[in-house]
């Protein structure tokens, strides 16, 4: 089976700051894994790689055997670090901006998450709360049929009572034979739904290995884990 994801010495530099270091990983279909890493690690500068918004200083990403570009928008759905819908919107306007842009985008599904979720598609984007705007996001990101889902910090803007939720909408409704890369620091919060993670630590990547391995291996939840790797 082909890797959805392969990186072969990716590396990423701003002037003298080295955001990756010659990154090695080869991710398969059907996982959900989890980009680890205190704040300034490098795990933002990866997804962005990933999904084609920057360039890499050396080394090379391929998304389904192709470069980051124009072909691989179509089998990867990105969930930002931040809101980009315009706040003049409608919810639906939203979930008809997706429909325009991406053939494998479910609208039934979309509406049956919003509603799930509680939000009201005809309420306007600025009247939400920070937490629905990312909520509703996440519902676009996820109404989508795709190879790679880049979902970045998708539980950082949420109260911890919402978290849970917001995970079990991500794995009732990724295509099973796609991959879910999430990037997050809050690791107790989403261990439970990882098959592996990577952790990063100064753009190097320190640990690449399954949720079984580590458990097996140290008898410790991935939490305890990275605590003690890197001294939380």
């Amino acid at each position: 089976m082909s890797p959805v994801l392969q990186a072969q010495g990716l590396t990423k530099q701003y002037g003298g700051l080295v955001a990756l270091n010659g990154m090695n990983i080869s991710l398969e279909p059907g996982r959900i894994v989890g980009l680890l890493g205190p704040n300034g690690s490098g795990k933002t500068t990866f997804i962005k790689i990933a999904a084609g918004l920057l360039a890499p200083t050396a080394g090379q990403v391929q998304i389904g055997g192709m470069e980051p570009g124009p072909g691989t928008k179509q089998i990867v759905s990105y969930l930002p670090d931040r809101t980009y819908f315009d706040g003049w919107m409608k919810v639906r306007e939203c979930v008809e901006m997706f429909a325009d842009f991406y053939t494998d985008f479910n609208r039934n599904k979309a509406y049956d998450m919003l509603q799930s979720l509680g939000i009201d598609a005809n309420k306007r984007f600025k009247t939400l709360s920070k937490g629905t705007q990312e909520k509703v996001q996440l519902a676009m990101v996820m109404s989508r049929s795709a190879q790679l889902y880049l979902l970045d910090e998708p539980i950082g803007g949420v109260d911890p009572a919402a978290r849970d939720y917001i995970l079990e909408t991500i794995i009732r409704n990724y295509n099973e034979q796609g991959t879910v890369i999430i990037s997050t620091h809050l690791i107790y919060d989403i261990e439970r739904v990882l098959d592996d993670v990577i952790f990063l630590m100064n753009g190097f990547v320190e640990r690449f290995t399954s949720v079984d391995q580590i458990r097996e291996q140290s008898g410790k939840s991935v939490d305890e884990v990275f605590r003690e790797a890197f001294r939380c």
